[in-house]
């Protein structure tokens, strides 16, 4: 029989620590390890493997560390074993109740600012032995935490359609059309989508769910985006608009008190000044939650949080 090639976890972990972080010193601060370790643990590694997993010299290492073809195929490879062996922890301390141990909560932009603080303090005083932490991001970055087993529970602004994660409808949140007080569109009571088809629109970054669902639900009334701005955030975008920047769809709960103090104007389409979109609860699929996710998802839904 030839030799069978093993993968030495350790040294797997060294390196796929050393990758995500995008260097050796970052990744050996976070091992706990010395720089040189770090570097020792990788190419004991690639002799191992009798493959070079991370480029060295020339000008393209210059800028950063670069992995090779065969460095990235491991990295990915990595990243679900790790995400694996977190679900196994998961589950194993489904088994031991809620007494003490951690949870990460991801959330959307404007989940984590406006519906999730009431519920996090309600749950941190019940559960004051928990060490908790939230995560914030645009809705694809909060699903893909989720999948690398590096958020336990998450709640998101837009739907996720990858099969590793089960949403759960949560509540529903109204989506305005506003425009800053002092121009042409201000007081329109109908606004027609050839006059926002042309207009200059502020939106979120790819993968936002405020931006995907703003796209879809204009698109239905045949506005199309043909002047775009990308802003990282809704209360960016909400700032701009009032200075008369653009136009834009955003969530009612970002906006009302620029709209009470008249900084804001909203705007009427298709009969409609306000739309009204999902928010879901998410988790890995077919995974048990722990009993800490299990109770912060029952107080999610036991207990609506007004605004």
């Amino acid at each position: 029989m030839g030799c069978v090639m093993r993968l030495n976890l350790h040294l797997t972990r060294i390196f796929f620590t050393v990758a995500t972080s995008g260097s050796f010193s970052r990744g050996a601060e976070l091992l706990h390890i010395s720089q040189s370790a770090a570097s020792k643990a990788v190419r004991e590694l690639e002799g191992q493997l009798g493959l070079a997993l991370i480029e060295r010299g020339g000008a393209r290492a210059k800028s950063g560390l670069r992995l090779t073809e065969a460095g990235r195929a491991l990295y990915e490879h990595a990243r679900g074993i790790f995400a694996l062996e977190r679900a196994a922890l998961d589950d194993l301390g489904a088994r031991t109740g809620i007494k003490k141990g951690a949870l990460t909560v991801g959330a959307s932009t404007t989940v984590a600012g406006y519906w999730l603080p009431t519920h996090l303090a309600m749950y941190a005083n019940r559960f004051p032995d928990i060490e908790l932490q939230m995560v914030v991001g645009n809705t694809a970055a909060i699903s893909q935490g989720l999948l690398d087993c590096e958020v336990d529970i998450a709640v998101v602004e837009g739907g996720v359609t990858d099969p590793g994660v089960s949403s759960l409808h949560w509540r529903e949140e109204s989506l305005v059309l506003v425009t800053g007080p002092e121009t042409p569109l201000a007081g329109v009571d109908a606004v027609d989508s050839v006059t926002l088809s042309a207009a200059r629109w502020l939106v979120r970054e790819p993968g936002s769910g405020t931006r995907e669902v703003t796209e879809r639900l204009m698109q239905a009334e045949g506005v199309q985006w043909n002047h775009l701005i990308e802003v990282g955030s809704n209360e960016g975008i909400a700032r701009s608009v009032s200075q008369g920047l653009g136009v834009a769809m955003l969530p009612a709960v970002v906006v009302q008190d620029l709209l009470a103090l008249g900084r804001l104007a909203t705007m009427n389409i298709g009969g409609a000044k306000s739309f009204r979109r999902p928010l879901y609860l998410l988790k890995r699929a077919q995974r048990p939650l722990s009993p800490a996710a299990r109770a912060f998802s029952s107080m999610l839904q036991e207990h609506e949080t007004p605004l």
